[in-house]
């Protein structure tokens, strides 16, 4: 998907919300248990219940990987069902040596590998240039490498001083030197809802780009201060919910619940888009 088609995809549909799929088979209703694949189950029945509310689908690789191989048959299933005009992101945070980060793009980005075809990975920068140029060798495709997220841990390093700048700015500034005048087509960037004071300095950093933005709702981040300090007059945002959507409801009707959750996000941010020049 290009910049331009997920621009006008979040105008379409009024919203930026992307569903983060992190699939806890520990969570699952138990009515639901007694499916074949019951994390597959789940999954569609969410699909199904947010596809015209939300641009995006984020699974987090770690609850598919953690299941071994039931897993990754599930995770095919739920890529393979996506509708074709979402935005799909493969949360995997990878980041290694050129040649492993190679073989870590062709497992997201080449269908005839792994059998995956997401449209974007989150990478993180930490071992620099070469850990993350085999992941935009791919045509229309996305790295959104992680800047300033939203654990506690983050200021561990992402806050450290460098020069004049704070490492996580670095990173942003550096990274777009990697791709060329046109990085906003190809990189975006993770940066946490909980770190919503800090976006005036990053849209000054990186004006067009997208930005990945975990943590509203469970993790407390503010919709509101995201929406007025991140937007962009192409969109710019993508918003992930994940643990407020998924779990709104533990019994039957955990699918209606979740479309109520993702439906009160999705009109906050049309009210939000609509404030745009």
């Amino acid at each position: 998907m290009t910049y331009s088609e997920l621009s006008e995809l979040i105008f379409r549909k009024q919203s930026y919300l992307c569903v983060g799929l992190d699939t806890d088979p520990r969570k699952l209703p138990t009515h639901l248990l007694g499916e074949s694949d019951p994390v597959f189950t789940f999954n569609k029945a969410i699909i199904d219940a947010t596809a015209d509310l939300t641009v995006a689908y984020k699974p987090n690789l770690a609850f598919y990987e953690a299941q071994g191989p039931r897993g990754w048959e599930s995770l095919q299933k739920t890529l393979d069902y996506l509708p074709a005009d979402c935005f799909t992101i493969a949360d995997a945070k990878r980041g290694d040596i050129g040649n492993t980060s190679g073989l870590y793009a062709r497992t997201f980005f080449d269908p005839t590998a792994a059998g995956l075809h997401f449209d974007s990975v989150t990478v993180a920068p930490y071992m620099g240039q070469d850990s993350v140029m085999p992941f935009l060798d791919y045509n229309h495709k996305w790295v959104i490498l992680l800047a300033l997220t939203s654990n506690p841990g983050s200021a561990d390093f992402q806050r450290q001083p460098v020069a004049e700048q704070e490492l996580f700015e670095v990173v942003i500034e550096t990274a777009q030197t990697w791709v060329g005048p046109d990085h906003h087509e190809r990189l975006m960037f993770v940066v946490g809802a909980t770190q919503a004071d800090e976006l005036t300095r990053i849209r000054a950093l990186a004006p067009k780009n997208f930005l990945l933005v975990p943590g509203v709702g469970a993790q407390g981040g503010s919709l509101t201060d995201v929406s007025r300090y991140g937007l962009t007059p192409d969109g710019g945002l993508l918003v992930n919910a994940s643990r407020n959507i998924l779990y709104a409801s533990s019994g039957a009707d955990f699918a209606e619940r979740a479309r109520a959750e993702a439906q009160s996000l999705q009109r906050q941010m049309a009210e939000h888009l609509a404030t745009l020049p």
